[in-house]
């Protein structure tokens, strides 16, 4: 009988586990090398003083039943038809100025709230809904990689997303900063870059909006972490072995393959075919010569403008279960210099709708200013007492602004923990702090890497780096998709 054939991951984050999962379900032996001594990579979540601190899920595309992406993450075991979803019925609510608005989960209401906010808006307001409405109509396509659609995957996906040309023709050229100059009233112009950071293009906003509207991007109960650990159950359950405190130092090569990987330990693992599911930028900066980079990621790399990573500077505290505010709120804030940049605005996001994250009568509170490549550089230049220094002092005056704007939580914050773009580096390996790809802008085009590397027969790329702005689907659906590239280019079925 003729032996399996293996393949070797590396990072057991999601888009390694699904990929390990897909592989044992093809037919293959599957081992995966993870540098932590857990899964999940950036859906990651940590304890402080008894709490849990979630770091990743702020909703989770693909929770609609039908759609492809979530039979996709029931195959990997991040979902099931008895999951439970998080009774959360908004977006986010931003705060300005003494008004304050919310983006609903039933559009009609938001529509309601914006123009009775903003009257001088009404007609722009209208048309933002509509689109959004048209949004819903993007779904994540999970079945199979594109080079792999016939002419009836390009006509269904035509039918399904009919309207959605609409969105893209209105809104995929234009920034969030350009769009929110199309509102007079100031709280519409805040609501409109809030969430997303002002370089994105604005349609991603929309579409983000759109997800959670049409409940395919609810929040399921438990952690970020609780769901890496599901799909990790998963896969050793199919017979995979995961590898923990194993990072892996060289991909080896003999002339076009990859014949394993070499491990920091020296230990060398061999391999019909390598997964590389981690960040691009190690991965063709130290475990493999950068000459085999793509063109399309070199150029994005190099032109930061055009391709910005975003990270951010969080804090986490906990305070009284009384604290309700709804479960993200924009504030103003008295400016705020971390890294090159000044802030007047930050978001307080609360927990308490999650058991996981209460306790004694407290629920745990997060908060998080955006950070961009010069600011990483910026952290990457303090030396470490004036790293701890900078924490301290900015930790503080976080606290002071979450008192002046909820003067309730004075005296009643706990603080749980601080952490930077440096944290992202060195946990995940992560290219400038960055906890996903480049930043969709106007200037760029979009990032989407085949998942192959020239001259190398048989590795194939995994992880939200092929194709941008990242995130969990893309990580999940890359995983996918890396298998079934091997089962194709081996001339076996792909339809797993």
């Amino acid at each position: 009988m003729d032996r399996k054939k293996k393949a070797v991951i590396i990072g057991g984050g999601i888009a390694g586990l699904t990929a390990g999962i897909y592989a044992l379900t093809a037919g293959f032996d599957a081992e995966i090398y993870e540098k932590n001594s857990v899964p999940g990579g950036q859906c990651m979540g940590w304890n402080r003083k008894g709490y849990h601190i979630d770091n990743c899920i702020h909703w989770l595309t693909g929770t609609r039943k039908g759609t492809e992406l979530y039979q996709l993450w029931k195959t990997v075991g991040a979902l099931s038809n008895d999951t439970e979803y998080a009774k959360i019925d908004s977006f986010y609510t931003s705060v300005h100025n003494g008004k304050s608005v919310t983006l609903w989960s039933d559009l009609k209401k938001t529509e309601k709230e914006l123009i009775e906010a903003a009257p001088e808006d009404e007609a722009e307001i209208r048309k933002f809904i509509q689109h959004v409405e048209y949004a819903k109509q993007c779904h994540f396509p999970a079945g199979k990689p594109m080079e792999m659609w016939g002419v009836r995957d390009y006509i269904a996906i035509g039918k399904e997303m009919a309207d959605f040309p609409k969105v893209m023709k209105e809104f995929g050229k234009i920034s969030l900063e350009e769009y929110s100059r199309h509102f007079k009233s100031p709280i519409m112009q805040k609501v409109i870059t809030d969430y997303l950071p002002k370089a994105y293009t604005a349609y991603c906003f929309l579409v983000s909006y759109a997800t959670m509207a049409d409940g395919n991007g609810n929040i399921p109960m438990g952690a970020s972490l609780q769901m890496a650990l599901r799909m990790e159950k998963r896969f050793k359950e199919l017979g995979g072995k995961i590898y923990y405190n194993s990072p892996a130092a060289k991909i080896e090569l003999d002339q076009k393959t990859a014949t394993g990987i070499r491990l920091e330990s020296g230990e060398v693992v061999s391999a019909d075919y390598v997964i590389p599911a981690i960040d691009t930028y190690p991965l063709f900066h130290i475990l493999l010569p950068e000459k085999y980079m793509p063109k399309e990621l070199e150029k994005a790399y190099k032109s930061p403008k055009a391709y910005p990573a975003i990270s951010g500077f969080q804090t986490a505290f906990t305070v009284s279960k009384d604290f309700d505010h709804g479960e993200t709120v924009f504030i103003d804030i008295d400016p705020i210099k971390v890294g090159i940049g000044t802030y007047d605005r930050m978001y307080v996001k609360a927990y308490g709708y999650d058991p996981l994250f209460v306790k004694d009568g407290k629920q745990v509170i997060q908060t998080c200013i955006s950070q961009f490549d010069n600011d990483f550089e910026w952290w990457k230049n303090l030396s470490k007492e004036e790293y701890g220094r900078v924490k301290q002092e900015l930790t503080d005056a976080v606290v002071k602004r979450i008192q002046k704007a909820f003067p309730e939580t004075e005296g009643d914050l706990e603080h749980l923990d601080t952490w930077t773009p440096l944290t992202y580096e060195r946990y995940c390996n992560a290219y400038h702090g960055s906890y996903m790809s480049f930043i969709t802008t106007p200037m760029a085009k979009q990032s989407a890497l085949k998942g192959k590397v020239k001259h190398i027969n048989n590795l194939y790329l995994a992880g939200q780096w092929t194709n941008s702005p990242g995130g969990l689907p893309v990580a999940a659906a890359s995983g996918k998709f890396a298998v079934q590239r091997i089962l194709k280019r081996a001339r076996r079925n792909t339809e797993i």
